[in-house]
């Protein structure tokens, strides 16, 4: 089992590492987001992916790019800390931080057999389709759960803050 530093990974670690899980013939699925505050619905989301794979990469947005994404409030957990909360997940295999607006550019490097996207997401018009279908990998939308976001738990937390 890998420890939490060797989970979260670089670019070019994970892609040499992604190599050695398809030389060993294994099924590699990516997913990326924000995981701002992480939630049961992420953990139920994540465990339902791992069932249609052998290896989960998960592509974390960095601070920067969670401001840009969900406004100057956001995130409220550091990239590091998140980081850290995913990779200690027994079903996450490998965590990396991308800075970019879409995950396009680690899936075009890492290519994953499968590309997983949220419940919440309309399959046919994430932007990151058309990259993971250019070099033959499959895209799937994953389970949402009904009740658990990041934005509705803030927001709840607000709310209770300022009394309404």
């Amino acid at each position: 089992m890998r420890s939490l530093e060797q989970k979260i990974m670089t670019l070019d670690v994970l892609v040499a590492q992604v190599q050695k899980w398809h030389d060993k013939g294994l099924v590699v699925a990516m997913t990326n987001g924000c995981f701002d505050v992480l939630h049961v619905g992420h953990l139920r989301y994540l465990m339902a992916m791992k069932e249609h794979c052998d290896v989960l990469v998960i592509a974390l947005n960095t601070d920067r790019s969670v401001s840009i994404i969900k406004g100057p409030t956001r995130p409220i957990n550091h990239e590091k800390s998140r980081a850290e909360m995913l990779a200690g997940l027994e079903c996450t295999d490998a965590v990396i931080l991308f800075d970019e607006p879409t995950a396009t550019d680690c899936l075009l490097a890492v290519k994953p057999d499968l590309y997983v996207k949220g419940g919440d997401y309309d399959i046919a018009t994430i932007p990151e389709g058309i990259a993971v279908l250019s070099y033959g990998g499959k895209i799937m939308k994953g389970i949402w759960v009904e009740g658990h976001s990041s934005t509705r738990i803030i927001k709840m937390m607000y709310e209770t803050e300022l009394g309404d």
